[in-house]
Order: structure tokens, then C-alpha cells, then sequence
């Protein structure tokens, strides 16, 4: 395998890992699931300090309490609202990611912001708010959720792809391609669920500052 796929294969594979783990934590909760966020969140921290140069530490700060309150959310929506909401929100950024990995790789077409991310398309993008919605369809049908998780989904979606651009505008500000190699074919943990962060972050904030939203 070559060319735009040379990565797929380590992809996989350690997708197959991190969601073999994850799944454990996940479906125990309670310690064991903090003690894992505890744990990636650490390691994404590990991951700034390194990259931050002298001419970026201070936007670095601003990132850094950032994955601190990814953290926190991600546990509250664990722990506080559900399995469902934590299992939607996991679905949404890893349907956004896949969709928006394959139809970037294979459909192409004009670039999202090419200053700050040359990989991303929009092609990619669109796909990832389709992916989105559709497991927010999914908890509809299946789950007895609310409509409005289909609009909310995307949304949510275009916030992680978001936190996506700030790692890599981050990445190309320190001079690095990867936060790490502790992960392969993925780069570091920080790489890995940098739009985590931003999409955790959002769903709960508004889920706490907007009665009614539609959470599983």
C-alpha cells in the first residue's frame, strides 16, 4: 500500500487497540474511566509542553486549559448524563474523522484552510457533518433521542474538525508534524483527539446553558 494510503494499515491497527482499551474504560466508568482521561489527558499536556516554543507558550496556556476542561466534560457526560451521550459523542467525532479521512483522501477538491491545515478539503469536511448527522439519525431511530440531534450532531462535528485545525495551525507554529510518535499512524494522543477536545467541550456547554438540548 503507497501513495495516500501508506498510513492506513498502523491506522488500523492502532485504532483496533485505542478502541479495544477505550471500550473497556468506557463501558466500566467510574475509576476506571477517569483514571483513562486522567491518563490521555496527561499525555496530551506532555505533548504541548514539547511542542511549545518561547514565541507560542502563551497561546499554548489557552490550549492547555483547554484540554483540562475536555477532560472534565468528558467525564461529567460519562459519569452525570449517561453511557448514550457519551457513546453519541464518541460516534459523532470518529464517524466525522473517518468520513472526512476517506473522501478527503479519495475525492479531493479545493482545500478548507490551506494556510493552516493543507491536508483538510472540503470534500472532507462535508463529509464528516454527513457522518455526523447520520449517527445522530441512529440515535433517533434506534435510541428514542430527539430529533434535534440530527442538527446537533454536525454541529458538535464542526467543532471537533475545528479543534482539528487549531492542532495542526498549532503543529505548524512550532515547526512539527506530529505532537508525538507515541501512537502509530496516528502521530501522539494529542493528534489523535484533538477534535475530542473541542467537540467534549462544546456538547457540554450546551448542554448546560441550553435547556432542551437533545442529548441522548
Amino acid at each position: 500500500m503507497s501513495g495516500a494510503w501508506a498510513d492506513l494499515r498502523p491506522r488500523v491497527l492502532s485504532a483496533i487497540v485505542m478502541v479495544a482499551v477505550g471500550g473497556v474504560a468506557v463501558w466500566a466508568g467510574g475509576a476506571v474511566f477517569i483514571a483513562l482521561v486522567v491518563l490521555a489527558g496527561a499525555a496530551m499536556l506532555w505533548e504541548l509542553a514539547r511542542m511549545a516554543a518561547p514565541a507560542i507558550r502563551r497561546e499554548a496556556v489557552l490550549y492547555a486549559v483547554g484540554i483540562v476542561l475536555a477532560c472534565l466534560a468528558l467525564v461529567w457526560l460519562r459519569t452525570s448524563v449517561g453511557l448514550a451521550a457519551f457513546l453519541w459523542l464518541l460516534g459523532v467525532v470518529i464517524a466525522s474523522d473517518v468520513a472526512g479521512y476517506f473522501a478527503g483522501r479519495s475525492l479531493g477538491g479545493p482545500k478548507f484552510w490551506p494556510a493552516v491545515s493543507p491536508k483538510k478539503t472540503w470534500s472532507g469536511t462535508v463529509a464528516g457533518w454527513v457522518g455526523a448527522a447520520l449517527v445522530g439519525l441512529g440515535f433517533v431511530v434506534w435510541g428514542g433521542a430527539g430529533a434535534g440531534l440530527i442538527v446537533l450532531s454536525p454541529v458538535v462535528a464542526f467543532a471537533g474538525q475545528l479543534g482539528d485545525i487549531a492542532e495542526s495551525w498549532f503543529k505548524r507554529r512550532a515547526g512539527v508534524k506530529d505532537s508525538s510518535a507515541l501512537i502509530p499512524g496516528h502521530g501522539g494522543v494529542l493528534d489523535r483527539f484533538d477534535a475530542l477536545i473541542f467537540a467534549g467541550v462544546l456538547a457540554v456547554a450546551l448542554a448546560l446553558a441550553v435547556p432542551g438540548v437533545p442529548l441522548p
